[in-house]
């Protein structure tokens, strides 16, 4: 099992070239950064977790800058979002940073599709709440004809290209897309029509859900085996990790805490028996 990580880089945490450099050294799979542009003080939108909302959700370095100079000083390291707010991104600049990024790291990057929970964050950027998981399918379905090997249109109910010339494109064609978010059937239906896979936050409940997802993912026509699994933010356990196993997955995201280099190292040290 590929033991993957994700943490909240900020600037007050240790910095993405040596979190980075870290965990190629250790052996750790991949780096996965989330994504926040900014949360509006003014905010009504409760934090789902309850309580105050961290310190760190507001000071998240840009994730694309921070996994490319994590992709300059690594060279087998996986490089992810977990996640990308598609929606608030101009689709036509994400597929050329994807592509982008893509391309420097030898094909390492996977793109974390998420709808986000943050109301105001969403409204600046000018999205309609109720639709942005539709407007998220759309754009992706731009980027999509942008990453085509021929110039290719595309004309959605929210967005259209022209025939293009755009490179560089990925290096395997597009990245690998898992999309986060709660269990249930438009969530799955939309990882059927688009996506590699899903991320489940915590990797709980699967033995329930997993059958849901398969049904839907070979109802939509894709091959079983290829559907991809990703327990995501998960705090680990011989225990969980076993459970997973059986389960067939074969990748887990651990979390690692939003500090400092000394703190982030212990944790470091903890999770090596895992490996």
């Amino acid at each position: 099992m590929r033991i993957a990580t994700t943490i909240f880089l900020t600037d007050e945490t240790v910095t993405p070239v040596r979190i980075a450099r870290e965990l190629e050294q250790r052996g750790f799979a991949g780096l996965y950064l989330p994504e926040h542009t900014h949360v509006p003080a003014e905010r009504t939108t409760p934090y789902p977790a309850g309580g105050e909302l961290p310190r760190e959700y507001g000071r998240t370095l840009d994730p694309f800058v921070a996994l490319g100079q994590a992709a300059a000083v690594t060279e087998r390291l996986a490089l992810g979002t977990g996640i990308t707010l598609v929606a608030q991104h101009d689709p036509i600049d994400l597929a050329k940073q994807i592509a982008t990024l893509d391309h420097l790291s030898g094909g390492r990057f996977t793109l974390g599709v998420g709808f986000g929970w943050n109301k105001e964050e969403a409204a600046d950027h000018g999205v309609e709440w109720t639709s942005r998981r539709e407007l998220t399918q759309d754009r992706v379905a731009l980027m999509w004809a942008l990453w085509s090997d021929e110039p290719t249109a595309y004309k959605g109910e929210f967005g259209s290209v022209r025939a293009s010339h755009a490179y560089p494109k990925p290096v395997r064609g597009k990245p690998r897309i898992l999309v986060g978010g709660a269990a249930g059937p438009k969530l799955f239906a939309q990882i059927a029509a688009y996506a590699d896979g899903w991320l489940p936050i915590g990797g709980r409940g699967l033995t329930e859900t997993l059958p849901v997802l398969r049904t839907a993912w070979e109802a939509a026509g894709r091959e079983p085996d290829t559907l991809q699994i990703v327990p995501y933010a998960v705090q680990p356990s011989p225990g969980k990790l076993a459970y997973y196993a059986e389960l067939g997955i074969e990748e887990v995201v651990v979390t690692l805490p939003p500090a400092g280099e000394a703190e982030v190292l212990r944790a470091l040290d903890e999770y090596a028996p895992y490996l």
